[in-house]
């Protein structure tokens, strides 16, 4: 069954654009170091808020997030604000789930009016097709992880941990994030891999099912623009510890650009 597109429109009005970043981590590695990431985040997002039209962020902006039913997560203050200053300022933004956020609940939507997705979302602008996720579990491989999402995502296994103490569960979940290579500041796999980007592979296999003229993903870590065949490409947004990356889509270009270099 195909779904409406979440975006359809034939042309983003003339100077603006589409926004797309993930992977801030933010929280990682420590406080000291999140807040500085923090601060040139929001920057970026002032150097953005007069061209854009809407803003994609993709997936694992947090380290870890979870939502107790009257307690979040204490911290980015400053990020949160900013966002809610720029729904005020009328500009859409649209929240896509990672590994490490998979449990955000209503908190964004309600309080931000910023919708919160957890799966792939097609969007159309003009003749372009797209497809943006997070792009985590997607390709071959990676099967702890994948079973491991499974029981994160499963609603029993949240209502258990949502009874344990926030500062138990915080701790638990700390501890678990602060082990991924992003928290520990390594550049895991900094290189192209050639036939051995599971996300690029998984890419070709859909463009037999269903073709996309582009395809925007996190998770990686790496900044990519590669095609998947003589009418597509694979971008991946890379991430903000090491690379602050982000891609710039207008009606007839797509540009992975770097924020302050």
């Amino acid at each position: 069954m195909k779904h409406a597109p979440l975006l359809d429109i034939d042309r983003i009005p003339e100077g603006k654009y589409l926004y797309f970043a993930s992977d801030f981590h933010l929280g990682a590695p420590n406080a000291e170091k999140s807040l500085e990431r923090e601060l040139k985040i929001i920057r970026w997002l002032d150097s953005i808020k007069d061209s854009a039209h809407m803003i994609f962020l993709v997936g694992d902006i947090f380290d870890f997030w979870f939502e107790y039913n009257q307690t979040i997560p204490k911290g980015f203050v400053r990020f949160q604000g900013k966002l809610a200053e720029l729904r005020e300022a009328g500009i859409p933004i649209i929240f896509f789930t990672g590994n490490h956020d998979m449990w955000m609940f209503d908190y964004f939507p309600r309080e931000l009016g910023i919708p919160v997705y957890r799966t792939n979302q097609n969007l159309r602008i003009g003749t372009q097709k797209i497809l943006v996720g997070h792009g985590d579990g997607l390709g071959p491989g990676d099967y702890t992880y994948k079973i491991l999402k499974r029981i994160f995502a499963n609603k029993v296994c949240q209502f258990l941990f949502n009874w344990l103490h926030p500062n138990i569960g915080m701790w638990i979940a700390q501890t678990w994030s602060s082990k991924s290579r992003i928290s520990n500041n390594k550049k895991a796999e900094d290189h192209f891999l050639g036939e051995g980007e599971w996300l690029l592979s998984w890419c070709k296999e859909q463009q037999k099912k269903q073709a996309y003229d582009v395809y925007i993903f996190g998770h990686r870590h790496l900044p990519i623009d590669h095609p998947v065949d003589a009418q597509s490409r694979y971008i991946n947004l890379g991430e903000w510890i090491n690379y602050c990356t982000y891609l710039r889509l207008g009606n007839d270009q797509a540009e992975l650009l770097t924020f302050e270099g």
